[in-house]
């Protein structure tokens, strides 16, 4: 019984996925950082990750500067949990909530 109570009580971690292309342009990322901003503040974690398609592999370091920029400007909002690292075909990141 206890269990089942403090099962009640545990909050559930939203994680939203915000996607990336190695290349996205300013008005994108303006567009996807506002999103960002929302989701944290509904306490909700981030997983930013810009995807490679095809040839766009050689541009790693395009989409880790893309990563690092993004955290950056979320600063006040969250904080990094992971560091950009490659998995694949994807650069994965994480960012959670800051603690008020």
């Amino acid at each position: 019984m206890r269990q089942k109570e403090m099962k009640a009580k545990a909050s559930k971690v939203v994680i939203k996925e915000i996607r990336f292309g190695p290349n996205t342009d300013d008005h994108d990322f303006d567009f996807k950082l506002k999103h960002a901003k929302k989701f944290l503040e509904d306490g909700a974690k981030l997983k930013a990750f810009v995807f490679f398609k095809g040839r766009s592999i050689l541009f790693k370091d395009k989409g880790e500067i893309l990563l690092l920029r993004f955290a950056q400007e979320l600063e006040d909002y969250g904080k990094v949990e992971q560091l950009p690292k490659l998995e694949g075909k994807r650069m994965i990141m994480f960012i959670s909530q800051k603690k008020k």
